[in-house]
Formats: structure tokens, C-alpha cells, sequence
């Protein structure tokens, strides 16, 4: 059998979920070259690569042939492309490999460097790996903040200086500092007690004249979080005041990290995954490879849900029999009821949720959001119950309708009421779920769809015997 040759080895840099067609020969020759065993060419040249572009041509092969490959890869480049990997990726690639690799790999790192990278480890995996380090303190020092904490993921390379050092010294702190810290956008300010009192940006700290001291030119009005913090507010805040990177202080006050634009990135990627899980009615937990005994376990509590919301709907449209049976005609309208009321509801919560996790949304203008909310219901319903009667009215001229002004009447009518209460439902329960400390994003899942199909269908009845059948 002929051997493959790594001369047409070559990748081109790919759009964020856009594939390219380019790509394709050099997969084609990287899968022949991992069944034959070709680790020796393959390797050599993948050393060349840049570590995304091999991290990008890692998550399209096919998973064993990656986690083959990886397993190939030297601790450089391949702890570079581990930092690159998305972590639900990560997690899957790794769970071949054996602990020893990994901590030949880690070992060759700064602690701080491990530990960050070790944040992303499945927790029983990197317990294992924290343990068999050389620098077990330093690593072991991650596992006393909670998950999900601004202390779990801050980085713990930063430059701190006292306030009474020069702007000279402060630019020969940040030259001697740069190779250790990649990239540098604050100066911190310490005081005489190692407390946390200014912020410099590095910009403002190369205009400033060199024997002005950091006291004199630093920001006295800093944000500041404390590393028990969830990474969720951490993130909000970050985006409220626009914020490259957040400090972070232990519970005397002291600077203890900083959380940097990647790792905000990477919460921003984690919460939106996470909310989108449980708008979906999925676990929040749910990976791309768990088993079937998980999927189950989380996804079949959700269905559960959405069955007993259905059967009370169903029970609903049972306790109006007799209106059915006298005017058949109203059936064919329940699932329009029923669909204007999940979808106002939807579109309400959703833009709730999104003011909560982006911080829109004040107390202080909680009543005006919620009126401008009505409001925008009550045009809404009034639209497309006009629209409806126009239906309704259209069709009567084709096909024999009894009373066709009352019916018209009473469908446009309870369509207005049903998308506005929806609306006013789905605006408020992601706040009051908020409030009571419960991930606001659960109430756009089963919880809606659910209440304001039973809402929809007991509106719709009575306004049909009230304006129809009455």
C-alpha cells in the first residue's frame, strides 16, 4: 500500500461554524495518514501549524481519529491546541488519554497556567492531575472557591504595583512582566496595606509623564469583584460598564486575579449555551456525549412537564363538550389560540431574559417595561384579531357559517386577550424566577408553552360562549 505524503498539509484559517470546501482534501489526507499509522510525517508537520488551525481541523475529523491523533502530539503543540479547544470538545477528546500524558504535558507549564487549563478538565480528572503535579499547593488553591465563581476561573497573572510608583517604573514593570503575561490592558493599584485602590489603563499609563506617580493618574472609580462572585454577574457587569478585563479580591480586599477578555468570552459562550438548553427544555447538564441513561434522566423530567401542562389543556377543551358539540366550527380555531398565545408568550420572556442576563433591566424601570410590554400586546392582539374576523368574515361568503359576525367577534376578542395576558405572563415570570434565585431562561421552556396553551384554550371557550354561543 502506497504511503500519503503531508506536502499538500495545508489549512485554510475557517469562519466560526463555516466549514470551507478548501479544507477538504487535507482531511481526507490527514484520516489516510491516521489509519496507516503515519505519526512520524504527520506529527512533523503539524508542529508548523498554527495552534487554532489545528485545533479547527481536530473538531472535523471524525472523533476517534482525533482523539488517535491528538494522542500523537507532543505536550508542544499539543497543549496549545487544548487551550484553544472548545471545552464540551475538550472533555470528549481527552477521555482516552491516560492521567500520565497529561501530567507530562501540564508539568511543562506554569502552575498558573496548568491551573487555568485545568479549570476546564472534567472535576474528578483534574483533582487527579492537581494531585500529581509538582506545584500542588498553588493548583490545589482553585478548588476552594465554588464552581462557576469568579475565583475558579480568574487568571492569577497580573501586574500590581503601590501607588507610589513612578509611571517610569510602572512601563520597565510591564516590559519585565511581558513575556509572563501575554497580554497586559491594567495596571492595578496597590496602597501601603496591599488593598486594591486604583486602576490604570496601560494606554493612559505610556502618555503619562515618566516621574508622575500611579496615585496621580489612576482611576479612583473601579469595579471590582469578589472571587465568591458568579461568573454570570461577573460577565454582566463587565458588559454593563465595558470593562476589558475585572479585577478580583479575596475577603480582606486583596487582589487576588483578574478575569481576562478570553475567559469572559468563554462565560458569555457557557451561559448562552446553557440558556439555550433550557429554553429547549434540556438539562443545562446535557452533553453531545452522554449516554443514553443521561439523556433520558435529563430530558425526560422536561417532557414529563409538557405532558402534564398538555393533558390539563386537554382537560380544559373536555370541560367544553357541549360547546363543541353545539358549534363544531370552534375547533378549527384552538390551535390558533393556542399558537398565538405560546409564541406572545415566547417572544415576551425572551426579551426578559436577555435584559436579566445583560443587565437591561433595572428595578427602577420595571413598571415602565412592563406598560410598554402591555401596550405592545394590546396592538399586537388588537392586529391579528382584526386580521382573523377579516378571515373569518372572508370565509363565511364561500362556505355556510352560522352567525358569522358573532363568531367573528368572539375569535378576535379572545385572540386580543390571549396575547396580551401571554405577553404580560411571559414578561414577568423570568423576573419573579430571578428574584427567588432561579435560572430565569427555565421560564421560556415547558414552563410558557405550557401555561399559556391551558390559558389560551379556557379564554378562547369562554369568550365563545359568552360572544357566540350566549
Amino acid at each position: 500500500m502506497s504511503k500519503s505524503t503531508p506536502h499538500n498539509l495545508t489549512w485554510h484559517r475557517e469562519p466560526a461554524s463555516e466549514p470551507l470546501d478548501a479544507n477538504e482534501d487535507t482531511l481526507a489526507l490527514v484520516r489516510s495518514m491516521v489509519k496507516d499509522g503515519q505519526r512520524t510525517a504527520l506529527v512533523d508537520t503539524l508542529k508548523k501549524w498554527d495552534p487554532v488551525d489545528v485545533m479547527q481541523m481536530l473538531t472535523r475529523l471524525r472523533l476517534k481519529h482525533a482523539r488517535k491523533l491528538f494522542q500523537w502530539l507532543p505536550a508542544d503543540p499539543s497543549i496549545k491546541v487544548i487551550a484553544e479547544l472548545r471545552p464540551e470538545f475538550r472533555a470528549i477528546l481527552l477521555q482516552e488519554a491516560t492521567l500520565e500524558q497529561f501530567r507530562d504535558i501540564l508539568a511543562e507549564l506554569d502552575p498558573e497556567d496548568a491551573s487555568e487549563i485545568l479549570n476546564e478538565f472534567p472535576e474528578d480528572v483534574a483533582e487527579e492531575l492537581a494531585q500529581r503535579l509538582p506545584d500542588v499547593e498553588t493548583l490545589a488553591s482553585r478548588q476552594i472557591y465554588a464552581d462557576d465563581s469568579a475565583g475558579r476561573i480568574m487568571a492569577r497573572k497580573f501586574v500590581a504595583l503601590p501607588e507610589t510608583c513612578t509611571v517610569e517604573h510602572a512601563i520597565a514593570q510591564i516590559r519585565d512582566e511581558a513575556k509572563r503575561i501575554r497580554k497586559i490592558f491594567t495596571v492595578y493599584v496597590l496602597d501601603a496595606s496591599n488593598h486594591l485602590v486604583g486602576t490604570v489603563e496601560v494606554g493612559k499609563l505610556l502618555l503619562a509623564p515618566t516621574q508622575k506617580h500611579l496615585a496621580d493618574i489612576m482611576n479612583r472609580d473601579f469595579i471590582a469583584v469578589s472571587a465568591d462572585t458568579d461568573q454570570e454577574e461577573v460577565l454582566r457587569l463587565a458588559r454593563k460598564k465595558d470593562m476589558r478585563t475585572v479585577p478580583v479580591l479575596d475577603r480582606d480586599g486583596h487582589l487576588v486575579g483578574r478575569v481576562t477578555p478570553k475567559q469572559l468570552t468563554r462565560i458569555a459562550s457557557e451561559e448562552a449555551a446553557e440558556d439555550m438548553l433550557l429554553m429547549s427544555g434540556v438539562s443545562s447538564e446535557a452533553k453531545a456525549d452522554d449516554t443514553v441513561f443521561r439523556i433520558v434522566r435529563g430530558r425526560l423530567p422536561w417532557l414529563l412537564t409538557g405532558l402534564i401542562g398538555s393533558s390539563i389543556a386537554a382537560t380544559v377543551v373536555g370541560s367544553f363538550e357541549d360547546q363543541l358539540a353545539a358549534a363544531a366550527i370552534l375547533a378549527a380555531f384552538i390551535p390558533v389560540t393556542m399558537s398565538m398565545a405560546g409564541n406572545a408568550g415566547l417572544q415576551a420572556s425572551a426579551v426578559a431574559v436577555q435584559g436579566l442576563a445583560t443587565g437591561a433591566i433595572w428595578t427602577g424601570d420595571l413598571f415602565y417595561r412592563l406598560f410598554k410590554e402591555l401596550l405592545a400586546a394590546l396592538c399586537n392582539g388588537a392586529i391579528a384579531g382584526v386580521i382573523l374576523a377579516c378571515l373569518v368574515m372572508a370565509v363565511s361568503l364561500v362556505f355556510p357559517i352560522e352567525a358569522p359576525h358573532r363568531l367573528a367577534l368572539a375569535t378576535s376578542l379572545s385572540l386580543l386577550t390571549v396575547t396580551t395576558l401571554a405577553a404580560m405572563v411571559g414578561a414577568t415570570m423570568p423576573i419573579v424566577l430571578d428574584k427567588i434565585g432561579i435560572d430565569p431562561a427555565m421560564a421560556i421552556g415547558v414552563f410558557i408553552t405550557s401555561s399559556n396553551d391551558i390559558l389560551g384554550v379556557l379564554i378562547f371557550f369562554l369568550m365563545a360562549t359568552a360572544f357566540y354561543l350566549g
